[in-house]
């Protein structure tokens, strides 16, 4: 904010224009646009929502895809999520007391699934996952992790705009 004095209201200073989005991906592949959502749905399905949205919001940052940074905080304020633990959340390795050990082992597996720079995920990584996760829930995680991350990628080509989505949009 800036002010002229001490004796004016402060005066607001404009936002910066909106980008538009490149391209309406959506409306010009509907197949593929109501195939994500079917598997997001499925690959979400017996996962805790509030664990799931953590897992989105992780890898949306890390992918830098504001679009679905905007949807999955949303999401996860609606789920009861903290904002406290969403905003702690992208520096989770400073803040570990904010979650679960299950919680933890979910984040890391999303980092090492999302960041494959090494071309692979540490046996380290898997095994705390596995260790907090059946066979079936950790299936499961490792489907939503990859499905968000495909998410993220058309979010980021197409340059989605964030900021119109409503909770439960989607759904």
């Amino acid at each position: 904010m800036t002010t002229t004095d001490e004796n004016t209201v402060p005066a607001i200073e404009p936002l910066a224009a909106e980008q538009s989005p490149r391209l309406e991906w959506a409306k010009h592949a509907p197949e593929v646009w109501k195939a994500m959502l079917r598997l997001d749905k499925a690959a979400t399905q017996g996962l805790d929502p509030k664990l799931s949205e953590l897992v989105k919001i992780r890898a949306s940052q890390l992918n830098h895809c504001a679009f679905c940074l905007d949807m999955h905080t949303k999401d996860a304020l609606a789920a009861g999520e903290s904002v406290e633990r969403i905003v702690q959340l992208a520096a989770w390795e400073e803040s570990r007391h904010f979650y679960t050990e299950k919680e933890l082992a979910a984040i890391e597996l999303t980092e090492a699934v999302t960041v494959l720079t090494d071309g692979f995920v540490p046996d380290e990584v898997y095994g705390k996952a596995a260790a907090h996760f059946g066979e079936a829930e950790l299936a499961q995680l490792i489907s939503a992790i990859a499905v968000i991350n495909t998410w993220n990628r058309f979010g980021v080509t197409c340059r989605l705009t964030p900021g119109h989505y409503r909770p439960g949009q989607h759904a």
